[in-house]
């Protein structure tokens, strides 16, 4: 029988344990064999000439880095794989379950009008309960109506409703000069 034939098995065998390797891990032994049989395919390959040999070699150092890659790919989707690797969380499940969040999660469609200039963070006002949020990127000048899109972590994301006129928001007393709201207590009182 000629040598390429044994070369050839041998190199079939070493790519075989070697995937086998990934899937049922040995301590190493499995990759001692891989090696071996590969390495007793390239002398086989070389006995039977310098071509077969290099072709051999080639086969090796090509097909043993592609095979053990797709093994690690197809890995974690096999029962072993999906047992010895832990699946990742979800956002749901890592969060802790806090009232407040809920609260702020059922405001997600809502509308509400900006109590002052949002630059791009501030303060809404919806169903009469004042929220602290923050716009998508853009100015949102007091009085417009907004409308709650989103909820990341603690922070409420608005975006202006289009085509909606916002009004003048009502006088701020404290705007005002403190002589027109309260009268001087030192003054006289009228006689």
């Amino acid at each position: 029988m000629d040598f390429w034939i044994w070369a050839i098995l041998l190199l079939a065998v070493g790519l075989g344990l070697a995937v086998l390797e990934v899937f049922f891990p040995s301590a190493g032994v499995l990759a001692f064999l891989s090696a071996a049989a590969m390495l007793g395919a390239i002398i086989l390959g070389f006995k039977q000439g310098p071509a077969a040999g290099v072709a051999i070699l080639a086969t090796a150092v090509v097909l043993v880095p592609a095979i053990v890659v797709l093994a690690f790919k197809v890995w974690p989707h096999t029962s072993m794989g999906r047992q010895v690797l832990l699946q990742a969380p979800s956002a749901e499940d890592v969060l802790p379950d806090d009232p407040d969040r809920r609260r702020l999660k059922e405001l997600i469609g809502q509308i509400g009008r900006a109590k002052c200039t949002m630059l791009p963070g501030g303060v809404i006002a919806i169903d009469g309960r004042n929220v602290d949020a923050v716009s998508e990127g853009m100015a949102i000048e007091t009085g417009q109506l907004v409308r709650v899109i989103k909820v990341q972590a603690n922070r409420v994301v608005v975006r202006p409703v289009e085509g909606e006129q916002f009004s003048k928001p009502a006088e701020n007393p404290l705007e005002r000069p403190i002589d027109s709201i309260v009268t001087d207590p030192f003054d006289e009182p009228p006689a």
